[in-house]
Protein backbone atom coordinates (compact mmCIF):
# COMPACT_ATOMS: atom_id res chain seq x y z
CA UNK A 1 0.00 0.00 0.00
CA UNK A 2 1.03 3.46 -0.86
CA UNK A 3 -1.56 6.08 -1.29
CA UNK A 4 -1.78 7.04 2.73
CA UNK A 5 1.45 5.59 3.96
CA UNK A 6 3.05 8.32 1.86
CA UNK A 7 2.03 10.87 4.81
CA UNK A 8 4.38 8.96 6.89
CA UNK A 9 7.36 10.92 6.17
CA UNK A 10 7.10 13.58 9.38
CA UNK A 11 5.86 16.50 7.15
CA UNK A 12 2.34 16.56 8.58
CA UNK A 13 2.49 18.86 11.28
CA UNK A 14 -1.09 21.13 12.20
CA UNK A 15 0.31 24.36 11.33
CA UNK A 16 0.96 22.87 7.60
CA UNK A 17 -2.69 22.01 7.13
CA UNK A 18 -4.49 24.66 8.15
CA UNK A 19 -2.14 27.30 6.58
CA UNK A 20 -2.87 25.01 3.30
CA UNK A 21 -6.04 24.99 3.96
CA UNK A 22 -6.68 28.77 4.95
CA UNK A 23 -4.90 30.18 2.09
CA UNK A 24 -6.71 27.94 -0.70
CA UNK A 25 -10.56 28.60 1.09
CA UNK A 26 -9.61 32.04 2.12
CA UNK A 27 -6.75 33.42 -0.60
CA UNK A 28 -7.16 31.43 -3.73
CA UNK A 29 -11.17 31.11 -4.00
CA UNK A 30 -11.45 34.72 -3.20
CA UNK A 31 -9.29 35.49 -6.00
CA UNK A 32 -11.02 33.25 -8.22
CA UNK A 33 -14.50 34.35 -7.56
CA UNK A 34 -13.80 38.14 -8.47
CA UNK A 35 -15.25 37.92 -12.11
CA UNK A 36 -18.19 36.37 -10.65
CA UNK A 37 -17.83 39.50 -8.60
CA UNK A 38 -17.33 42.25 -10.94
CA UNK A 39 -19.98 40.66 -13.28
CA UNK A 40 -22.54 40.46 -10.87
CA UNK A 41 -21.81 44.21 -10.02
CA UNK A 42 -21.27 44.49 -13.91
CA UNK A 43 -25.07 43.21 -14.76
CA UNK A 44 -26.00 45.57 -11.45
CA UNK A 45 -24.96 48.65 -12.61
CA UNK A 46 -26.56 48.27 -16.22
CA UNK A 47 -29.81 46.36 -15.15
CA UNK A 48 -30.40 47.69 -12.16
CA UNK A 49 -31.19 46.01 -9.03
CA UNK A 50 -33.51 42.78 -9.70
CA UNK A 51 -37.15 42.97 -8.43
CA UNK A 52 -36.64 39.48 -7.44
CA UNK A 53 -33.22 37.17 -6.72
CA UNK A 54 -33.72 33.63 -7.01
CA UNK A 55 -33.44 31.66 -3.38
CA UNK A 56 -31.27 29.49 -5.33
CA UNK A 57 -27.92 31.96 -4.61
CA UNK A 58 -26.34 29.77 -7.83
CA UNK A 59 -29.10 30.96 -10.01
CA UNK A 60 -28.01 34.44 -11.55
CA UNK A 61 -30.61 34.62 -14.45
CA UNK A 62 -32.27 37.43 -11.33
CA UNK A 63 -28.55 39.62 -12.56
CA UNK A 64 -29.11 38.51 -16.38
CA UNK A 65 -26.50 35.99 -16.42
CA UNK A 66 -27.14 33.22 -18.70
CA UNK A 67 -27.13 29.80 -17.56
CA UNK A 68 -23.75 28.38 -19.12
CA UNK A 69 -22.13 32.20 -17.79
CA UNK A 70 -23.07 31.39 -14.57
CA UNK A 71 -22.15 27.82 -14.41
CA UNK A 72 -18.39 28.68 -15.99
CA UNK A 73 -17.83 31.92 -13.72
CA UNK A 74 -18.78 29.35 -10.55
CA UNK A 75 -16.27 27.39 -12.02
CA UNK A 76 -13.41 29.82 -12.85
CA UNK A 77 -13.28 29.63 -8.51
CA UNK A 78 -11.80 26.74 -8.54
CA UNK A 79 -8.94 27.03 -11.13
CA UNK A 80 -6.55 28.88 -8.79
CA UNK A 81 -7.58 26.58 -5.94
CA UNK A 82 -6.41 24.08 -7.95
CA UNK A 83 -2.86 25.67 -9.09
CA UNK A 84 -2.57 26.89 -5.41
CA UNK A 85 -2.83 23.76 -4.49
CA UNK A 86 0.04 22.25 -6.87
CA UNK A 87 2.29 24.61 -6.00
CA UNK A 88 2.37 25.25 -2.28
CA UNK A 89 2.09 20.95 -1.77
CA UNK A 90 5.93 20.08 -1.95
CA UNK A 91 6.83 23.26 -0.08
CA UNK A 92 4.74 22.60 2.48
CA UNK A 93 4.90 18.76 2.74
CA UNK A 94 7.76 17.42 0.59
CA UNK A 95 5.19 15.47 -1.61
CA UNK A 96 4.36 15.78 -5.24
CA UNK A 97 0.92 16.21 -6.83
CA UNK A 98 0.96 12.88 -7.79
CA UNK A 99 1.96 11.09 -4.82
CA UNK A 100 -1.04 13.48 -3.40
CA UNK A 101 -3.17 11.23 -5.26
CA UNK A 102 -1.35 7.70 -4.69
CA UNK A 103 1.80 8.11 -3.19
CA UNK A 104 3.31 6.78 -6.73
CA UNK A 105 5.58 8.79 -9.35
CA UNK A 106 2.99 8.23 -11.58
CA UNK A 107 -0.72 8.91 -12.46
CA UNK A 108 -2.82 5.47 -13.28
CA UNK A 109 -4.46 7.44 -16.33
CA UNK A 110 -6.52 4.30 -17.30
CA UNK A 111 -8.43 4.51 -13.81
CA UNK A 112 -10.42 8.13 -14.36
CA UNK A 113 -11.79 6.59 -17.71
CA UNK A 114 -12.83 3.61 -15.75
CA UNK A 115 -14.29 5.25 -12.88
CA UNK A 116 -16.20 7.81 -15.14
CA UNK A 117 -17.12 4.93 -17.72
CA UNK A 118 -19.08 3.08 -14.87
CA UNK A 119 -21.10 6.32 -13.12
CA UNK A 120 -21.60 7.02 -16.70
CA UNK A 121 -23.64 3.91 -17.50
CA UNK A 122 -25.14 4.15 -13.91
CA UNK A 123 -26.90 7.16 -14.20
CA UNK A 124 -27.57 6.95 -18.12
CA UNK A 125 -29.75 3.52 -16.97
CA UNK A 126 -31.08 5.87 -14.07
CA UNK A 127 -32.56 9.27 -16.52
CA UNK A 128 -33.89 6.51 -18.93
CA UNK A 129 -35.56 4.79 -16.77
CA UNK A 130 -36.99 8.11 -15.56
CA UNK A 131 -38.06 9.39 -18.82
CA UNK A 132 -39.68 5.77 -19.36
CA UNK A 133 -41.49 6.10 -15.89
CA UNK A 134 -42.54 9.78 -15.76
CA UNK A 135 -42.03 11.58 -18.67
CA UNK A 136 -44.02 14.18 -17.72
CA UNK A 137 -41.16 15.41 -14.94
CA UNK A 138 -39.07 15.93 -17.98
CA UNK A 139 -38.48 19.25 -20.04
CA UNK A 140 -36.67 18.62 -22.74
CA UNK A 141 -35.17 22.11 -23.94
CA UNK A 142 -32.38 21.48 -26.01
CA UNK A 143 -30.59 24.63 -27.93
CA UNK A 144 -27.28 23.03 -30.06
CA UNK A 145 -25.83 26.35 -29.70
CA UNK A 146 -25.88 26.87 -26.32
CA UNK A 147 -25.70 22.97 -25.13
CA UNK A 148 -22.63 23.31 -27.38
CA UNK A 149 -20.89 26.11 -25.10
CA UNK A 150 -21.93 24.42 -22.22
CA UNK A 151 -20.21 21.01 -23.30
CA UNK A 152 -16.78 23.09 -23.83
CA UNK A 153 -17.21 24.56 -20.10
CA UNK A 154 -17.81 21.60 -18.39
CA UNK A 155 -14.72 19.63 -20.36
CA UNK A 156 -12.48 22.58 -20.16
CA UNK A 157 -13.07 23.78 -16.63
CA UNK A 158 -15.10 21.53 -14.73
CA UNK A 159 -12.03 19.33 -14.03
CA UNK A 160 -10.64 21.58 -12.36
CA UNK A 161 -13.46 21.56 -9.53
CA UNK A 162 -14.02 17.91 -9.34
CA UNK A 163 -10.10 16.98 -9.34
CA UNK A 164 -9.55 19.80 -7.18
CA UNK A 165 -11.74 18.36 -4.41
CA UNK A 166 -10.64 14.94 -4.69
CA UNK A 167 -6.89 16.21 -4.50
CA UNK A 168 -8.05 17.84 -1.51
CA UNK A 169 -10.69 15.77 0.58
CA UNK A 170 -9.60 12.21 -0.32
CA UNK A 171 -5.90 12.92 -1.70
CA UNK A 172 -4.42 15.69 0.94
CA UNK A 173 -6.68 15.50 4.18
CA UNK A 174 -7.32 11.77 4.23
CA UNK A 175 -3.18 11.54 4.02
CA UNK A 176 -3.35 13.76 6.70
CA UNK A 177 -6.01 12.21 8.89
CA UNK A 178 -4.51 8.85 7.85
CA UNK A 179 -0.77 9.76 9.37
CA UNK A 180 -2.42 11.29 12.91
CA UNK A 181 -4.79 8.21 13.47
CA UNK A 182 -3.15 5.50 11.28
CA UNK A 183 -6.48 4.11 10.87
CA UNK A 184 -8.16 3.75 7.58
CA UNK A 185 -11.84 3.44 8.96
CA UNK A 186 -11.35 6.47 10.94
CA UNK A 187 -9.72 8.34 7.66
CA UNK A 188 -13.02 7.12 5.82
CA UNK A 189 -15.49 8.30 8.67
CA UNK A 190 -13.94 11.93 8.96
CA UNK A 191 -13.19 12.78 5.56
CA UNK A 192 -16.52 11.54 4.30
CA UNK A 193 -18.40 14.03 7.36
CA UNK A 194 -16.29 16.52 6.49
CA UNK A 195 -17.19 16.54 2.52
CA UNK A 196 -20.88 16.38 3.52
CA UNK A 197 -21.04 19.37 5.71
CA UNK A 198 -18.79 21.22 3.27
CA UNK A 199 -21.65 21.32 0.98
CA UNK A 200 -24.28 22.01 4.17
CA UNK A 201 -24.38 25.52 1.72
CA UNK A 202 -25.63 24.29 -1.54
CA UNK A 203 -29.18 25.15 -2.42
CA UNK A 204 -30.14 21.72 -2.46
CA UNK A 205 -29.62 21.56 1.17
CA UNK A 206 -31.74 24.99 1.35
CA UNK A 207 -34.62 23.59 -0.74
CA UNK A 208 -35.14 20.14 0.72
CA UNK A 209 -33.04 20.23 4.65
CA UNK A 210 -30.00 19.81 6.02
CA UNK A 211 -31.41 16.47 7.45
CA UNK A 212 -32.23 15.01 4.10
CA UNK A 213 -29.64 16.71 1.87
CA UNK A 214 -26.65 16.30 3.94
CA UNK A 215 -26.79 12.41 4.18
CA UNK A 216 -26.66 12.27 0.48
CA UNK A 217 -23.34 14.22 0.21
CA UNK A 218 -21.96 12.35 2.78
CA UNK A 219 -22.85 8.59 1.07
CA UNK A 220 -21.43 10.32 -1.95
CA UNK A 221 -18.11 10.75 0.29
CA UNK A 222 -17.85 7.63 1.83
CA UNK A 223 -17.98 6.03 -2.18
CA UNK A 224 -15.20 7.56 -3.44
CA UNK A 225 -13.52 6.99 0.13
CA UNK A 226 -14.00 3.86 -0.59
CA UNK A 227 -13.16 3.17 -3.42
CA UNK A 228 -9.80 5.32 -3.05
CA UNK A 229 -8.65 3.22 0.23
CA UNK A 230 -9.50 -0.25 -1.93
CA UNK A 231 -7.35 1.08 -5.04
CA UNK A 232 -4.92 2.63 -3.30
CA UNK A 233 -5.30 6.16 -4.82
CA UNK A 234 -7.64 8.44 -6.13
CA UNK A 235 -8.32 8.20 -9.85
CA UNK A 236 -11.24 6.07 -9.64
CA UNK A 237 -12.62 8.98 -7.51
CA UNK A 238 -11.79 11.59 -9.90
CA UNK A 239 -13.16 9.82 -12.33
CA UNK A 240 -16.42 9.12 -10.44
CA UNK A 241 -16.69 13.13 -9.11
CA UNK A 242 -16.40 14.55 -12.45
CA UNK A 243 -18.56 11.72 -14.31
CA UNK A 244 -21.49 12.88 -11.66
CA UNK A 245 -21.10 16.27 -11.80
CA UNK A 246 -20.63 16.67 -15.38
CA UNK A 247 -23.59 14.10 -16.11
CA UNK A 248 -26.05 16.77 -14.10
CA UNK A 249 -24.45 19.79 -15.41
CA UNK A 250 -25.29 18.30 -19.21
CA UNK A 251 -28.49 16.71 -18.93
CA UNK A 252 -30.79 17.39 -15.62
CA UNK A 253 -30.56 20.07 -14.29
CA UNK A 254 -33.17 21.49 -11.66
CA UNK A 255 -34.27 24.60 -10.05
CA UNK A 256 -33.04 24.31 -6.79
CA UNK A 257 -29.87 22.69 -8.22
CA UNK A 258 -25.99 24.24 -7.64
CA UNK A 259 -25.92 23.83 -11.35
CA UNK A 260 -28.06 26.21 -13.21
CA UNK A 261 -27.06 25.19 -16.80
CA UNK A 262 -29.12 24.68 -20.66
CA UNK A 263 -28.81 21.26 -19.71
CA UNK A 264 -30.73 18.37 -21.85
CA UNK A 265 -33.61 18.01 -19.54
CA UNK A 266 -35.04 20.19 -16.82
CA UNK A 267 -36.28 17.67 -14.11
CA UNK A 268 -39.68 19.79 -12.96
CA UNK A 269 -39.87 17.69 -9.28
CA UNK A 270 -36.87 15.78 -7.29
CA UNK A 271 -37.51 13.41 -4.72
CA UNK A 272 -34.48 13.48 -2.29
CA UNK A 273 -35.25 10.53 -0.55
CA UNK A 274 -35.22 8.64 -3.58
CA UNK A 275 -32.36 10.27 -5.06
CA UNK A 276 -30.61 8.83 -1.61
CA UNK A 277 -32.24 5.39 -2.39
CA UNK A 278 -30.75 5.47 -5.89
CA UNK A 279 -27.22 6.60 -4.73
CA UNK A 280 -26.98 3.33 -2.30
CA UNK A 281 -27.74 1.09 -5.83
CA UNK A 282 -24.95 2.97 -7.61
CA UNK A 283 -22.54 2.45 -4.51
CA UNK A 284 -23.32 -1.45 -4.54
CA UNK A 285 -23.21 -1.64 -8.57
CA UNK A 286 -19.96 0.57 -9.08
CA UNK A 287 -18.03 -1.27 -6.21
CA UNK A 288 -19.04 -4.35 -7.24
CA UNK A 289 -18.24 -3.81 -10.99
CA UNK A 290 -14.99 -2.32 -9.78
CA UNK A 291 -13.87 -5.19 -7.67
CA UNK A 292 -14.11 -7.62 -9.99
CA UNK A 293 -11.95 -5.48 -11.72
CA UNK A 294 -9.26 -4.75 -9.95
CA UNK A 295 -9.52 -7.79 -7.48
CA UNK A 296 -9.93 -5.84 -4.60
CA UNK A 297 -9.11 -7.01 -0.82
CA UNK A 298 -11.98 -5.56 1.54
CA UNK A 299 -9.46 -6.41 4.27
CA UNK A 300 -7.44 -3.32 3.66
CA UNK A 301 -9.95 -1.45 5.08
CA UNK A 302 -8.74 -3.05 8.66
CA UNK A 303 -5.34 -3.05 7.85
CA UNK A 304 -3.33 -0.37 10.40
CA UNK A 305 -1.83 2.59 8.33
CA UNK A 306 2.28 1.83 8.71
CA UNK A 307 5.56 2.12 7.02
CA UNK A 308 6.47 -0.84 5.20
CA UNK A 309 10.24 -1.89 5.73
CA UNK A 310 11.98 -2.10 2.53
CA UNK A 311 12.65 -5.93 1.79
CA UNK A 312 15.75 -7.89 3.00
CA UNK A 313 18.52 -8.23 0.74
CA UNK A 314 19.22 -11.77 -0.91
Amino acid sequence: MKHLERALDGQNSFWKYLAMTLILFLGASTIGSLPLVVSIIAHTIKNGIPDVVSANITDLSSYGISGNTGFFLLLLTFLPMFFAFKWLVRPFHKRTITETINGRNHLRKGRIGMGMLVWGALMSLTLIYGLIVSPENYQFQFHFGRFLLLLLITLSILPFQTTFEELFFRGYLSQGVAAATRSRWATLIIISLAFGLMHAFNPEVKEYGFWISIPSYILMGIILGVVSILDDGIELAIGIHFMNNAFIALFTTHSSSVFQTDALFRVKEINPVGELIWMVLYAGVAILILTRVYHWDFAILNRKIRVTPPPLPI
